[in-house]
């Protein structure tokens, strides 16, 4: 069963790749003649295919060409490369600035995904790396970025998942969550009191592309002896205009509306 499923997923790829290379398409008849796979094979996957939007087929020819999926994805690909190459000397700036970890973060459903980090030398463990996962219910920068949601949409999306308690400040109650995030819309930056990790206070800024929307946010992590309470707004309005340097590299324009109609 694993060895046919395996095989499946190669001659997904095989179809894929022939199609990469013929603008005007190929019919299931070329495919067959040109992959030497069986017509029925050839059916089966580019059902699946178009069925998820890789594979379109036109109607007057017949000829399977490649999807706008693989726009999306690409795309996707593309503008986090650009945003790690664009944010990264604002990152290092941050850095020595505030003497803290920064890191670089986009959401994934209702996680946050590291896609850069850079360290203070010298400074506390954390638990991160490119390319880890954490919740963004007890984090600055998963708070941040689910600001960009009504009311409505981060209640559904917390309902959905577990809770966890990761150390006594980690917020488990939804509506409080909630009423955390209004404070996060109205302030502009979000700050993470030690509800991930113990010893460790953060405070993030969300970054916003060319059409307006968030797409991103960079966040600073320390000890809680360097970045203090009382420090909060001082230390914020760092973060809030490198992660503005950021937007305004990536093309925002200020004064743009975001989903809800809103300035920003």
């Amino acid at each position: 069963m694993a060895q046919n499923s395996v095989q499946s997923i190669e001659r997904a790829f095989e179809i894929i790749e022939a199609l990469a290379v013929e603008p005007k398409g190929l019919s299931i008849s070329e495919l067959s003649q040109k992959l030497s796979l069986h017509k029925a094979t050839i059916h089966r996957i580019l059902q699946t295919l178009l069925s998820r939007g890789y594979v379109q087929k036109d109607p007057q020819t017949l000829r399977y060409k490649l999807g706008v999926k693989f726009v999306e994805i690409s795309s996707l690909y593309l503008n986090n490369i650009e945003l790690k190459t664009e944010a990264h000397p604002f990152l290092r700036e941050l850095v020595a600035m505030l003497n803290a970890t920064v890191h670089l973060a986009i959401l994934d459903g209702s996680d946050v995904v590291y896609i850069d980090k850079i360290e203070q030398v010298n400074s506390i463990r954390l638990y991160s790396s490119i390319g880890k996962r954490v919740p963004a219910y007890c984090t600055a920068l998963g708070k941040v970025m689910l600001s960009k949601f009504s009311d409505e949409e981060v209640e559904k999306m917390l309902s959905t998942i577990s809770l966890q308690p990761y150390t006594q400040n980690t917020i488990t109650n939804v509506e409080k969550l909630v009423d955390e995030i209004r404070f996060v819309r109205k302030k502009g930056f979000a700050v993470d009191n030690e509800e991930f990790q113990e010893g460790v206070r953060c405070i993030a800024a969300p970054i916003y592309d060319y059409r307006g929307q968030m797409i991103a946010a960079i966040s600073i992590s320390a000890p809680t002896s360097v970045l203090q309470p009382h420090k909060d707004e001082e230390n914020a309005q760092k973060v809030v205009e490198t992660a503005k340097k950021i937007s305004h590299r990536l093309g925002y324009v200020e004064g743009k509306k975001d989903y809800q109609g809103k300035e920003m």
